[in-house]
């Protein structure tokens, strides 16, 4: 069945699936969720209008993290992003859950509040989401040591949800010199061909980071 993935290049979740797809060279197609008619498009399948959206065929496939699971069960590949150790892939997975939720949700909302009228701005919301990103910095840096990748030395959908999170994160909340191994690691990230493929795709669309894009990365 043809792929086809309602996204857009600049979006983190977005970007999550497509180092999975880009990893195993899957081929589909990319509905890029630009204009009023792309997103009627994205409703219909999705009434949450929520990106990234995957259909398989007649299969609609819904969140970054289930059509990475959705990809490995009906389009694997040579990458197994998911081990196949019951033990070693719940690892992975809660990895996945650690970068979806304090680091790129903490991102989100600074991003979020940067959306807003300057009236209605949550400095304390904002200053929490870094405090939070702090805490997240902090446990990475040492769950990390002495690994390649985020779960060991293969990488896997642990390293798809981290490569977008951190790359923002780093972005609205810097990630301090003291914690050399996830700095070491995101650089890693940056140089993996899958991933710098995606930030290429994405660079045309920087000046639209609400925060402001840094001139580096």
């Amino acid at each position: 069945m043809a792929l086809v993935l309602h996204a857009h290049p600049f979006s983190s979740y977005c970007q999550k699936v497509l180092i999975a797809l880009y990893e195993n060279d899957t081929p589909f197609t990319l509905r890029l969720l630009t204009d009023a008619d792309s997103f009627a498009e994205l409703a219909k399948l999705w009434p949450l209008r929520l990106m990234p959206v995957l259909t398989d065929g007649d299969e609609v496939v819904r969140e970054a993290s289930i059509i990475i699971e959705h990809l490995m069960l009906r389009h694997p590949g040579p990458a197994r992003l998911i081990p196949q150790d019951p033990a070693a892939a719940l690892k992975v997975r809660f990895l996945d859950r650690v970068f979806d939720n304090y680091v790129m949700g903490p991102m989100q909302r600074v991003v979020g509040d940067a959306l807003r009228d300057a009236g209605e701005r949550d400095p304390k919301s904002v200053a929490d989401a870094k405090a939070r990103l702090d805490q997240s910095y902090e446990w990475l840096d040492g769950e990390l040591k002495g690994r390649t990748w985020a779960a060991g030395e293969a990488f896997t959908l642990a390293d798809c949800a981290a490569a977008p999170s951190l790359f923002y994160a780093d972005w609205v909340h810097p990630i301090g010199e003291r914690f050399g191994s996830l700095r070491a690691y995101r650089a890693r990230l940056l140089k993996r061909p899958s991933f710098a493929r995606a930030v290429e795709e994405a660079r045309p669309y920087r000046s639209f980071f609400p925060p402001g894009a840094p001139d580096r990365d």
